[in-house]
């Protein structure tokens, strides 16, 4: 018997995104001064994960948009590392995820809207979608781990489920 979830898109912010991860922004958080007065620094937004013997990288992502409504045929999840995604051309973007656990279950999938000012910092085992850019050739740095072991899972959804992200109500 086949069984559709339609997810809900809900604005990301930080209490509501907590369980899976961190809302990298400036809006609403506290600063210091630094660099003779010039600089704001907003500290410690997000802290990177990475398992003994791993480095943190920085890469850059160019993603295009995918084709909605989206069937979510998979979840990725990187067990041994955070993974943060922090959009460079401020376009807006979707977040795709679903908690700890194995495997993710599909009602526990939850879809966020997210603002080009506000990046996500995955915490290390939190089963997320690949980007999901909603304008072509959209950057984001990325801010991951390099090391030995596989730290990229992939769970594929059996075929009697049926995900799907709509845009119903988004503005691009």
């Amino acid at each position: 018997m086949r069984t559709d979830v339609l997810l809900k898109i809900e604005p990301l912010t930080r209490a509501a995104f907590a369980e899976f991860g961190d809302v990298i922004e400036a809006e609403d958080r506290e600063f210091f001064m630094i660099n003779g007065g010039s600089t704001r620094r907003y500290h410690k937004l997000a802290t990177t994960e990475v398992d003994d013997g791993a480095r943190v990288i920085i890469n850059i992502f160019e993603a295009m948009p995918l084709q909605y409504p989206l069937h979510i045929a998979m979840l990725e999840r990187h067990p041994k590392g955070s993974q943060a995604f922090i959009p460079l051309q401020c376009n807006n973007y979707l977040v795709v995820v679903a908690p700890r656990g194995n495997p993710p279950e599909k009602a526990s999938i939850r879809a966020f809207y997210a603002k080009g000012t506000q990046g996500v910092n995955y915490h290390a085992g939190v089963w997320h979608h690949p980007v999901l850019a909603l304008k072509d050739h959209d950057r984001f740095l990325v801010v991951d781990r390099e090391g030995e072991g596989n730290n990229c899972e992939e769970h594929f959804f059996s075929a009697e489920t049926k995900v799907v992200l709509a845009l119903d109500g988004i503005s691009m």
